[in-house]
């Protein structure tokens, strides 16, 4: 299996995982939904619904491929999802913490870009 298909396949299952464990706690008003891209390499879970008269719609994860390394672009679980991708094995040289900017991220233990 080549790189790229083994990163999608990684984000995919955690992302699952994810909304599974979040689903088991339901809230009637909000949908939970997983968007997958893999021709583009994009990695989608969201909120989207109404509660007391208000528009909801928040990201929990986004995340993409590019320059075959993992971008989060946004990460609001509990652990972090860049944990997540460790335990799967994929290096901390792959994975970028887009949500931080890029002068920012030479602090970390991770990817630059």
């Amino acid at each position: 299996m080549d790189k790229l298909t083994d990163y999608q396949n990684i984000i995919k299952k955690i992302l699952t995982e994810y909304e599974r464990i979040s689903a088991q706690v339901p809230d009637p008003d909000i949908d939970e939904v997983l968007m997958f891209d893999d021709r583009r390499s994009q990695y989608l879970w969201f909120n989207i619904g109404w509660k007391n008269k208000r528009r909801v719609k928040a990201i929990s994860v986004y995340v993409r491929i590019k320059n075959e390394k993992i971008y989060i672009e946004e990460d609001w679980t509990e652990e972090g999802i860049a944990t997540e991708l460790l335990r799967e094995g994929v290096p901390s040289k792959d994975i970028v913490l887009a949500f931080h900017d890029p002068e920012s991220r030479k602090f970390t233990d991770f990817a630059i870009a």
